[in-house]
């Protein structure tokens, strides 16, 4: 069974900074994504921002600039280093793996899920 347990968020006053890490543990396909969404209240859940296991990134255009996301494949966990924060990145965060599926089927590996979350943690920017 694989867990995602996350650390970091809390409150930051706009401008301020914040870090989260995620890390994951259990029975995991080398060939991922891992990342980190948000969902504030009243909205969808939207990527924040996400890292293949070859090292290739995706940001909201939102966050361009602010946020890197990084991570370590030996110990299965990523992190998201968040500055100039605003008021409107609060929301609860939560981390993400998902599997490369094509990668799997060419591999002949046989893949009982697809995705996996984290319980959330809530930032909130705030003067």
């Amino acid at each position: 069974q694989v867990q995602l347990v996350e650390s970091g968020g809390g409150l930051v006053q706009p401008g301020g900074s914040l870090s989260l890490s995620c890390a994951a543990s259990g029975s995991i396909f080398s060939r991922n994504a891992m990342g980190w969404y948000r969902q504030a209240p009243g909205k969808q859940r939207e990527l924040v921002a996400a890292v293949t296991s070859a090292g290739a990134t995706n940001y909201a255009n939102s966050v361009k600039g602010r946020f890197t996301i990084s991570r370590d494949n030996a110990k299965n966990t990523v992190s998201l280093q968040m500055n100039s924060l605003k008021p409107e990145d609060t929301a609860v965060y939560y981390c993400n793996i998902q599997y490369d599926i094509a990668a799997a089927q060419n591999m002949g590996v046989i893949l009982y899920d697809y995705d996996h979350w984290g319980q959330g943690t809530q930032v909130t920017v705030s003067s």
